[in-house]
């Protein structure tokens, strides 16, 4: 039987995983909108040199700029939204952590308290019965 401890472990780890794609998801749509600010910055300094490229006139350029305009915006709102879930992910890592060591912990203290009743050889069933010693410290 798998504890509730060993359960949120596995949960953690998963989360986890998922926190770091969504964290490389993020670095990919960087990388992407930095492509697309690179090309616009060539695309505006082909239009402004007044010398197209071979092959390339400045309406088709500015087609492209227009074009590499949109799609760099379409980025920036996926990103940005990406990072909204990277930071929501990393939150909800956080709060599993805390509850992971906190049923370990509990664990933990099961572990040790069974330990110590096997030690005594008093089953706790037992103790429920028994009757308090006195206390000796009174005079």
């Amino acid at each position: 039987m798998t504890s509730r401890a060993d359960k949120l472990g596995r949960m953690v780890s998963l989360v986890k995983l998922q926190l770091r794609l969504s964290e490389w998801q993020l670095a990919q749509l960087r990388q992407q909108e930095r492509s697309l600010q690179d090309e616009q910055a060539w695309l505006v300094g082909a239009l402004n040199d007044g010398r197209a490229p071979a092959g390339s006139s400045s309406e088709s350029i500015a087609r492209r700029l227009n074009r590499t305009s949109v799609g760099a915006r379409v980025v920036q709102v996926q990103a940005a939204q990406q990072l909204d879930q990277v930071r929501a992910e990393s939150r909800r890592v956080k709060q599993l952590e805390e509850v992971a060591k906190a049923a370990l912990a509990d664990k933990l203290r099961d572990a040790e308290k069974r330990a110590l009743e096997e030690m005594t050889g008093i089953n706790p069933a037992v103790r429920a019965w028994m009757p308090r010693p006195a206390n000796r410290d009174k005079i």
